[in-house]
């Protein structure tokens, strides 16, 4: 299958896919598919062979099967939700789907069947604190953790409200044959006062985690025991340019698949922050800021670490960009009018 971007409508209910040509980046539109409830998050299957879609409207999941030849979607099924799922992300064999939610205040397993439709949890309902934002394994497909920002809003448009978030990662130990979810010990990690962590992502070999701080805007490299499943703050560098003073709050992390390169989007800004990363080290440098489309909430990097593509959530326009590969600079390419609140960008 040639390299897909996909990109969750929310208010026009659907998600559009569009090819993405590798030699130049440029997107060409390939279908559309229903998607009613307001599509908001995606998720992949390991086998790339099946989408997973979010609901934030009408709350429930939608597993897509994925046609090889043109990324086309078919629905296999939907599963209501008793709230919005906020964050999807499937376990490393593929059986098993993780949801966080941030209005519900917890987590969720659900088992994936053999066509890879989403089927029935793995366990109960595990209630944690209104604000989680993520969660994923690591790696070993051991652990997970369950990043929760610090002070709660819907949108970054709207001004912040007076009950705080808990502002804590909790860590858990996951159990690949049960698809079940315990607490780790220690259970909660508490950043900076303030700080609001909300995405991650694992660095390819080395065993670091990477968290966006949502309130604090910046991300923070945080060191992961294998043994243990436990994390230990490491390194915290601010997404914003210096002398920056006007509201602001990070969004979405990524780090290319060659973990050279890692990318976190600033809302507020409106700018897609660069980091290059040592490769022995995985320490963080700043490698530049670009603007882009008004209210970053999502945006992706392709699997060959190419480009760069960012949906303005405010302007229903999506941004696209050509990475370095020696220094992880961002040029801009071109922006594509794609539709009403453009929430979710995956690049497959």
């Amino acid at each position: 299958m040639p390299n897909v971007l996909f990109v969750c409508l929310q208010d026009d209910d659907k998600i559009a896919s569009f090819a993405i040509d590798s030699g130049t980046g440029q997107l060409t539109p390939k279908a559309s598919v229903s998607a009613a409830g307001g599509p908001s998050v995606l998720a992949i299957s390991p086998d790339r062979r099946t989408l997973y879609a979010g609901y934030r409207t009408v709350p429930a999941m939608t597993s897509f099967r994925i046609d090889p030849a043109t990324g086309g979607l078919t629905p296999l099924g939907t599963v209501a939700q008793a709230h919005a799922p906020t964050f999807l992300a499937a376990d490393r064999t593929g059986k098993y789907l993780l949801a966080a939610y941030y209005q519900g205040g917890g987590t969720a397993v659900y088992r994936i069947g053999e066509d890879g439709a989403v089927g029935a949890p793995s366990h109960d309902w595990l209630a944690t604190a209104e604000g989680a934002h993520a969660i994923a394994t690591d790696p070993s497909n051991r652990f997970a953790f369950v990043p929760h920002i610090a002070r709660l809003q819907d949108n970054v448009m709207e001004p912040p409200r007076d009950n705080p978030g808990p502002n804590m990662i909790l860590q858990f130990k996951f159990d690949a044959q049960t698809g079940r979810l315990e607490p780790n010990s220690p259970f909660r990690i508490d950043p900076a006062e303030g700080v609001g962590p909300r995405h991650y992502c694992f660095h390819p070999t080395l065993d670091l985690v990477y968290f966006s701080n949502e309130q604090g805007c910046s991300v923070t490299a945080y060191r992961l025991d294998r043994a243990t499943g436990a994390l230990a703050s490491a390194q915290t560098i601010t997404t914003l340019p210096a002398g920056q003073t006007a509201r602001n709050t990070c969004s979405q992390i990524h780090l290319t698949a060659s973990g050279r390169f890692l990318y976190v989007a600033n809302r507020g800004h409106n700018s897609i922050a660069g980091f290059a990363v040592d490769a022995a080290t995985g320490h963080l440098t700043p490698a530049g800021h670009v603007p882009t489309e008004a209210v970053p909430s999502a945006f992706a990097v392709d699997p060959d670490g190419k480009y760069l593509f960012a949906a303005g959530t405010a302007s229903g326009r999506l941004a696209s960009y050509r990475i370095d590969g020696q220094t992880g600079a961002l040029t801009p390419l071109a922006t594509y009018a794609v539709g009403q609140r453009p929430a979710a960008v995956l690049a497959v």
